[in-house]
């Protein structure tokens, strides 16, 4: 578990990777929102590599115990050292500082471990929160494309 100001962290295992994939919340303490299907997604890709680092945790509110989000890696990082990053809250858990706080924990996760030396996160054009997310946590918009507007975050010596 990694804290976070107001959420925590929480690695996803195989089984609760399983669990999110099938919205099976059977003795999990989960917000009634969640999984939404980007949740769903990205715990079915980390089935794939199941990282015990670079994989996907989900976001709990410390407050009420539950499970709000996921955040986390599309894998580990690639041989020049770039680790590609999402997240996603339910939507009564938005606008409350809950998805940067949660980045910010992800970063310095990240940035802890020898290999890593940026990371990058491909948000949609229209999410505007999300851009924000990106850039109070730090990140800086690097170029755009039809599909997203990419933002990275690099390693500090």
């Amino acid at each position: 578990m990694t804290a976070a100001g107001r959420v925590d962290l929480h690695p996803l295992d195989r089984t609760g990777l399983q669990a999110v994939v099938d919205a099976d919340a059977t003795g999990r303490r989960w917000h009634p929102e969640f999984p939404l299907q980007d949740d769903r997604d990205a715990a079915r890709m980390t089935l794939k590599h199941a990282d015990p680092v670079f994989g996907c945790y989900t976001v709990v509110e410390r407050s009420t115990g539950l499970a709000v989000g996921t955040i986390g890696f599309f894998g580990p990082p690639d041989e020049s050292g770039v680790a590609m990053i999402g997240y996603g809250l339910v939507p009564s858990a938005r606008g409350a500082g809950y998805a940067t706080e949660a980045l910010r924990a992800l970063v310095a996760l990240a940035f802890a471990q020898p290999g890593v030396r940026r990371l990058e996160a491909d948000p949609l054009p229209d999410n505007v929160a999300s851009h924000r997310v990106l850039e109070k946590a730090g990140f800086v918009h690097t170029h755009s494309t039809a599909d997203a507007h990419w933002y990275a975050l690099d390693r500090r010596p």
